[in-house]
């Protein structure tokens, strides 16, 4: 097996803590309660908007939804409690990073072939490239599957072509056309389509397949329905990751707030890496 290097020491577990709640990352987070409880009702009623990708097992309704999200973030459990910020216990986020760590060094003592992507790539992008590259330093093939085809994804403005494209190993859409200057680095989406379009290339040109998948919203939730191991951070208005987790489709759920600035998530892949024992 290939040697890695031991990442430089991370933040300790106090520092990092405090690191959550400074930034926002947990504690009161910008999400508001009432795009949580939308998110919540939506996934009751079974809108794809909400599901990301999984099809739960069983009927959660909002109330198991509230009970769950509590339980798994910290959120209020109570229902009466529908306006203001939502809440994310740092000690939830903490224990969380420390499960996707361990299995992160379990993939990385076997070298076995992992796909990364995000539908947040103007915030995310980086957390990703520096796992990707991690993983691939410690012989990990970081997989590149259906790099530059087309996927058609509904959005708010109607259905719209988008190119399945690979940044420092990370899978990411942008909208079909040229390029333009000054534009974000690719398209916000919770779509799984792009992740079965990866998964698809993958088997069709046999393998290798991920052993794991590490990504955000309908990448973990897309790939965890079709059986591949996936994990990744998730927000309070995402419960479709936390559901695939109760149901057993997911692996790791790391609860923090998505959309902060790019490098308040530096100290959380430090924290990763020293942990994991992988190289930056």
């Amino acid at each position: 097996m290939p040697t890695t290097t031991a990442a430089p020491p991370g933040p300790s577990r106090d520092r990092l803590r405090d690191h959550l709640l400074a930034a926002r990352l947990a504690g009161p987070v910008a999400t508001t309660r009432e795009a949580s409880l939308r998110s919540y009702r939506l996934f009751a009623a079974r809108d794809p908007r909400a599901l990301l990708g999984i099809d739960p097992e069983r009927d959660w309704r909002q109330p198991d939804l509230i009970e769950l999200m509590a339980e798994k973030c910290g959120v209020s459990a109570d229902p009466e409690h529908t306006f203001g910020h939502d809440v994310i216990d740092p000690d939830l986020t903490l224990a969380a990073l420390d499960a996707f760590a361990d299995r992160l060094r379990e993939i990385a003592r076997r070298a076995a072939p992992v796909l990364l992507g995000t539908g947040h790539p103007h915030r995310l992008l980086g957390f990703y490239a520096e796992l990707a590259a991690a993983l691939s330093a410690a012989g990990c093939d970081v997989l590149t599957p259906a790099q530059g085809r087309s996927v058609d994804i509904l959005t708010r403005f109607g259905l719209r072509t988008h190119r399945l494209e690979y940044v420092r190993g990370v899978g990411l859409v942008r909208p079909a056309g040229p390029e333009r200057t000054g534009c974000e680095p690719g398209a916000h989406t919770h779509s799984p389509l792009p992740v079965r379009l990866a998964l698809d290339a993958a088997a069709d040109a046999g393998g290798p397949l991920p052993e794991l998948v590490i990504g955000d919203h309908g990448w973990v939730c897309g790939a965890g329905q079709l059986g591949f191991e996936a994990m990744g951070p998730a927000d309070t208005d995402d419960p479709a990751l936390f559901v695939g987790q109760a149901e057993g489709r997911v692996s790791v759920v790391v609860p923090l707030d998505d959309a902060v600035r790019s490098a308040y998530y530096r100290p959380l892949i430090r924290y990763v890496l020293n942990r994991a024992s992988l190289s930056q």
